[in-house]
């Protein structure tokens, strides 16, 4: 909630390989998210970035690799949630991702598997097959 309008937000990792896209699923739920969380007070976004991705998958973002993949957002009243706003980046990284924490698996999705995400990660879905990285 960084900017002040009290919608909540989520900075995610987009990671794409080989047409598919790096997704996690957190103990005790049935839908997949992309990687990432929420600001903890004072964080910029690569920061947060760098901390979600290290405690949910044990990978380390370089900072200075990352671009601005996307802001996507769902109003009020939406029937899954709203309002919300999710910051997408895409960055290099160190290390093997190994679930850590509260996520119970990763996965690699493809555009078919769209309907397994939530509501926002959907629009992030939507804009890499745009763009021919998710077929």
């Amino acid at each position: 909630m960084a900017d002040g309008n009290s919608v909540p937000e989520k900075v995610a990792w987009v990671l794409v390989r080989n047409g598919r896209v790096l997704v996690t699923r957190s103990h005790g739920r049935d839908r997949f998210y992309l990687p990432g969380g929420h600001r903890e007070p004072g964080e910029s976004d690569e920061e947060t970035l760098v901390r979600e991705v290290d405690e949910e998958l044990r990978a380390a973002i370089d900072p200075g690799s990352m671009v601005h993949f996307g802001t996507f957002e769902i109003g009020e009243g939406h029937p899954d949630h709203g309002p919300f706003r999710m910051i997408c980046y895409t960055a290099a990284h160190r290390g093997e991702l190994t679930p850590s924490r509260e996520i119970a698996e990763k996965a690699w999705f493809g555009y078919a598997d769209r309907n397994r995400v939530s509501a926002v990660d959907e629009m992030a879905f939507d804009a890499l097959h745009a763009l021919d990285r998710l077929p």
